[in-house]
């Protein structure tokens, strides 16, 4: 990612603009691009389908879903129904006609009452109960003609499309195994439903030597083995590294498109796709025995110079930050100290050049040459995921250009 000078971010752009934003977010889309041909060419002969859930882990749904449909995603995955139907919106009104070829799954399934919400928008649910499997499996059959023909939302042969989560240890979403054996000891309840994948997911495949991986994959296959057949995808961002053996006909990378690490012991074979500046707008000096924030928890041990940034928890910067986060001014590390407040940080800016120090400058937060967002979550005793997840709407957007990104190789490749 190339370097920014301050006056890189005195324009204004989408969203908040940069001349009254507290801080400035960069999206870099050509790195996110990069990642999925990454991860594409690790699954292998499986389908490399996204997870755009939770507004594209933070970072825009309706810019990451058409980028990536443009590079050939063809199936995506959203948390609840909303999110699909604003993804079918953002994909008709950016890839045209394109958009029906994006099949679009609902991770947590059908509701009574969001039936008609499904097909008029060509959404997909992953059935993760008998219940839900009978609901949909009854949409479906009073959706097709005594000719074959349906309704909106279903597959050429009149049946409506699903994916059947099986649940194989995760105890949250799915089919228990008992479930599943009651189905394929009834089959005929999946009369009108077009199976379209089996899927399940993995409870510790960032750790790649835990029991429960291959456990895991032993139970789905067996459960596989006693339904009616279908592809099936295992795979999230870390279990694509596990090997092939996971990989089966789809994958479904989510943290790793945006950049965050799915091998935590080792290197991060993804690009870095966020960078995070606050901008100072107040410096000022202290001397002992002053203390700074709240709870007086900072005192200082001599004279020291404290920059004062707007960006806080309201943002999505921790306070479990507080006295643990560290910026980086003209190429110093500035430490966090105090309390992370609702809109404010102070850091000690004592070794950072004088004239580097002033309202306006910017102080890098995550990325670049700073903390990288694994990092941070450390910092902050969490994970890429929260980090990502919380960066907040306060913050002054700039999505870097991706029309180049065909054929970027990503740092660290593997």
């Amino acid at each position: 990612m190339s370097a920014r000078t301050d006056t890189d971010y005195t324009r204004s752009f989408a969203g908040v603009p940069g001349a009254q934003a507290g801080a400035v977010l960069e999206i870099d889309l050509a790195a996110l691009a990069a990642n999925y041909q990454v991860l594409s060419r690790r699954a292998g002969t499986a389908e490399c389908a996204a997870v755009v859930k939770g507004d594209a882990y933070g970072l825009g749904a309706d810019q990451v879903g058409p980028l990536l449909a443009r590079l050939g995603c063809r199936t995506f995955f959203v948390a609840h129904v909303g999110e699909g139907i604003a993804l079918r919106q953002s994909l008709r009104q950016t890839v045209g006609q394109d958009h029906d070829r994006a099949e679009i799954y609902v991770l947590h399934g059908i509701l009574p009452g969001t039936e008609e919400d499904f097909l008029a928008h060509g959404l997909i649910p992953v059935l993760n109960t008998l219940e839900q499997l009978d609901l949909w499996a009854r949409k479906s059959r009073a959706q097709i003609s005594p000719t074959g023909a349906s309704g909106a939302g279903a597959s050429g042969t009149g049946a409506l499309a699903a994916a059947l989560h099986l649940d194989t240890g995760m105890n949250r979403l799915g089919l228990s195994a008992d479930d599943a054996m009651a189905l394929a000891a009834a089959p005929a309840r999946l009369a009108g439903i077009d199976l379209r994948f089996l899927i399940s997911h993995l409870a510790c495949a960032d750790q790649p030597g835990h029991a429960m991986n291959p456990e895991q994959r032993q139970l789905f296959d067996r459960l596989r083995a006693a339904l009616p057949p279908a592809p099936a995808s295992l795979a999230n961002s870390s279990a694509i590294f596990l090997g092939s053996d996971y990989h089966y006909d789809l994958v479904r990378p989510g943290v790793a498109l945006y950049g965050v690490n799915p091998t935590p012991a080792q290197a991060n074979p993804m690009r870095e796709v966020v960078r995070l500046w606050g901008k100072i707008i107040q410096v000022r000096e202290i001397d002992t025995p002053q203390c700074v924030g709240y709870g007086a928890t900072h005192r200082a041990t001599g004279p020291r110079r404290i920059a004062t940034v707007p960006v806080g928890y309201a943002d999505g910067y921790l306070r479990s930050l507080s006295g643990q986060g560290m910026g980086r001014l003209a190429g110093i590390s500035v430490p966090v100290v105090g309390r992370v407040s609702m809109d404010l940080i102070t850091l000690d800016v004592t070794e950072a050049p004088l004239d580097a120090a002033h309202p306006g400058a910017l102080v890098e937060l995550i990325g670049g040459g700073g903390e990288t967002i694994d990092a941070v979550a450390g910092r902050a005793g969490t994970i890429g995921y929260e980090i990502m997840t919380a960066l907040g709407r306060r913050y002054h957007r700039r999505y870097l250009d991706a029309t180049a990104a065909a054929g970027t190789e990503a740092v660290g490749d593997v």
